[in-house]
């Protein structure tokens, strides 16, 4: 809680408010914030804690708590994973905050809880990833994944000379996020590069080893294999390490979403090719002023997309490229 400018008290409403302050009431007069920002509390509740993705979006969320005098509890899944992120909810709705960020690390399966802990009077805000029922959330918050998708299409269809075999390799079916990203890049390649055939999506269940060993095996089945769409931060780098192994980086194109710091190392010495960047810190700090504002009853804005942009090697080293480069740590 903020610290609030002292006020003059009389005996009797100090002893009033020494009776109040046992039973964590507060009221106008006591010295308290008369349910200013510096009285509420705030949670979130990221997708893979471990991330730099969500390191950034967390680094952001609470220097913008921070200047607004509130209260940040964070917390993550250790794994994409609803078995996981389940139980981390439930804790949260014990502790009746007045608003939730949450990054839902699946469309459906956490809509029950969500559900329960946003009628307990929660105001909950999704940053980055969604849920399908429409009544969750009073704000929606992340980038424009279909066109992310279809910029990373058009950038790697380019570099593949609008010619070969392509493939995208993704977390799991049901992420609203990589969903979104697959039909944006899948959709621009069958509408626009008819000379790239692609073959079918496969899924690493976030796990880099296992791309790792899915392209290896693509590269053996498909030798004219020209380029690789990366769902995400993990699948890029099993998919780096997969070409390093079997001698193909540089030879086969690889687009992946993210700029997190081994994928930009990997875009310096060539292993990757293009980075579709987005901008996790806006949305971290959006987060947190929609959650009070809908706690003020002030105006909440119901959904809201920030930037992206693509980052190759030509252009990294340029400043107003630069400040999307995600951070490992606060």
């Amino acid at each position: 809680m903020r610290p609030t400018h002292p006020t003059r008290r009389t005996p009797a409403l100090a002893a009033l408010c020494a009776v109040l302050a046992l039973t964590a009431a507060t009221t106008a007069g006591c010295g308290g914030d008369s349910g200013g920002s510096g009285s509420k509390s705030l949670d979130l509740i990221t997708g893979v804690k471990s991330d730099p993705f969500y390191i950034t979006m967390t680094c952001a969320a609470q220097q913008e708590a921070k200047k607004r005098g509130v209260k940040l509890t964070v917390n993550g899944s250790a794994q994409w994973d609803v078995a996981v992120q389940r139980p981390i909810i439930d804790s949260v709705a014990a502790t009746h905050p007045g608003g939730l960020l949450i990054s839902p690390v699946d469309t459906a399966a956490l809509t029950p809880s969500l559900q329960q802990i946003q009628n307990a009077g929660t105001k909950v805000v999704l940053v980055d990833t969604e849920v399908s029922d429409a009544s969750i959330g009073v704000s929606r918050i992340s980038s424009d994944n279909e066109a992310g998708g279809r910029t990373a299409a058009t950038s790697l269809a380019q570099l593949m000379g609008d010619k070969g075999s392509a493939i995208v390799i993704s977390v799991k079916p049901g992420v609203s996020t990589t969903d979104a990203r697959i039909k944006g890049f899948t959709e621009e390649m069958k509408a626009h590069h008819p000379g790239i055939t692609l073959l079918p999506v496969l899924y690493d269940n976030d796990l880099p080893a296992t791309a790792a060993s899915q392209i290896q095996s693509t590269l053996a089945a498909h030798p004219d294999l020209g380029g690789v769409f990366a769902g995400n931060t993990n699948t890029a780098q099993g998919i780096a390490t997969g070409l390093q192994a079997a001698g193909k980086q540089g030879k086969v194109k690889v687009a992946a979403f993210d700029a997190e710091p081994d994928e930009i190392t990997a875009l310096s010495n060539g292993t990757l090719d293009v980075l579709v960047a987005q901008d996790p810190g806006a949305i971290g700090r959006q987060g947190v002023d929609q959650a009070l504002a809908a706690i003020d009853k002030k105006q909440v804005t119901a959904h809201i997309g920030t930037d992206m942009v693509a980052i190759t090697k030509a252009n990294m080293d340029q400043p107003d490229i630069k400040k999307y480069f995600y951070q490992a740590a606060c």
